[in-house]
């Protein structure tokens, strides 16, 4: 039979316990309001500030009418104005912009004989949301500016039409662009989950004493404890990759060999995290909470993984520069989608070298062989 006396002495045992517990705490109360503000912020599917080429082969007044046009919608944002169209391959290979337009030499001489100007549109498929709604907003625009052109004696058809082209992902399929994201999320949670119970595990097993009596340094054991799941970190990349190509049909254009040292960086790097985790928590409950804060959210939410870095609030966008799965996606999707390679990827290779050195020291500064 239920004793209220016996009942409520449980609860205020629980509840004087769970005042006492830190962890517990933050749990129930602060990480709901990191999650609140993460999801609030990043999550969003409007897209604006969109970076763009304007290729003018016009050079005339309705070409820089149509150009003010997009500029003063407040969707785009005019970064870089190439006098070729052979230009824009490499501004789309860096990210550099995420669309073009190419406005084409007999543009005012169309609209001046009552012919359809037409304009090319070419947007970056390796975000198909973005894309789309960037092609939706070019539409929007051409149509809106050859409304204000239309005269009695031309309604038969629109006085300016834009023709989309998209590169890289021609399709606009989401598995192409979710395919790589998800080898780069998929090794992100990994890597950091798995490492960080090797050393918890230790201090929980009483198997540290054993470690601490033998003449290896900290090097030795972070650098040994790494090693395994370093190569099967890799085995995991390659499976994976194959993986999307097989059972997705997500193209693969570049050179597989590209991904070997961006991955290997990128999993030291992750790796040398975990082991960081677990040297400075000593508890696999406590590693793996950790770790699964430092890797899942981050790579879900800030990597550009699922939303375009670019839309983000400055705040969020300053911090994804911490996060390294926004290296290893923009490598993983420029060899899949673009078939690029080191001449376009070393800036995000060298970042995710810097970040492995970081994450290693750190791993080896946090580890204590001294039994406390």
């Amino acid at each position: 039979m239920l004793d209220r006396t016996r009942l409520g002495a449980v609860i205020r045992k629980e509840l004087i316990q769970f005042r006492r517990d830190r962890r517990s705490l933050v749990l129930a109360f602060v990480l709901p309001l990191i999650l609140l503000v993460f999801f609030g912020y990043a999550i969003t599917w409007d897209v604006d500030d969109i970076r763009m080429a304007v290729v003018d082969q016009d050079h005339g007044a309705r070409a820089r009418e149509l150009v003010d046009a997009f500029r003063a919608s407040r969707r785009f944002s005019v970064v870089e104005t190439p006098t070729r169209t052979a230009d824009i391959g490499p501004l789309l290979d860096r990210a550099t912009v995420r669309m073009a337009l190419v406005i084409p030499p007999d543009f005012a001489s169309d609209l001046g004989a009552g012919r359809t100007a037409q304009v090319q549109a070419i947007v970056d498929g390796g975000d198909a949301n973005t894309a789309t709604i960037a092609l939706a907003y070019t539409q929007a625009l051409v149509r809106q500016f050859g409304a204000g052109l239309v005269t009695p004696t031309r309604d038969a058809h629109p006085p300016v039409e834009a023709r989309p082209r998209v590169w890289f992902n021609e399709e606009l399929s989401s598995s192409n662009m979710i395919v790589p994201g998800l080898v780069v999320l998929i090794m992100m949670i990994i890597a950091g989950l798995i490492t960080s119970l090797t050393i918890a595990r230790e201090w929980e097993r009483g198997t540290m004493e054993q470690l601490a009596s033998t003449p290896v340094t900290r090097l030795e054991v972070v650098l040994g404890k790494l090693a395994p799941f370093l190569v099967i970190g890799m085995v995991d990349v390659a499976v994976t990759s194959a993986a999307g190509v097989a059972l997705f049909h997500a193209p693969f254009r570049g050179n597989a060999l590209f991904l070997v040292v961006p991955s290997f960086l990128f999993l030291c790097g992750t790796l040398g995290l975990g082991l960081a985790i677990s040297a400075v928590s000593r508890s696999q409950l406590l590693a793996t909470q950790i770790g699964m804060l430092v890797t899942f959210l981050p790579g879900f939410l800030l990597s550009g993984f699922m939303f375009a870095i670019d839309i983000m609030p400055l705040p969020l966008r300053l911090l994804t520069y911490a996060v390294p799965a926004r290296y290893f996606l923009v490598v993983v999707r420029g060899v899949f989608l673009k078939g690029v390679g080191p001449a376009v990827l070393w800036p995000e290779t060298l970042l995710m070298l810097l970040y492995a050195v970081g994450t290693l020291t750190l791993a080896v500064r946090a580890f204590k062989k001294e039994l406390a």
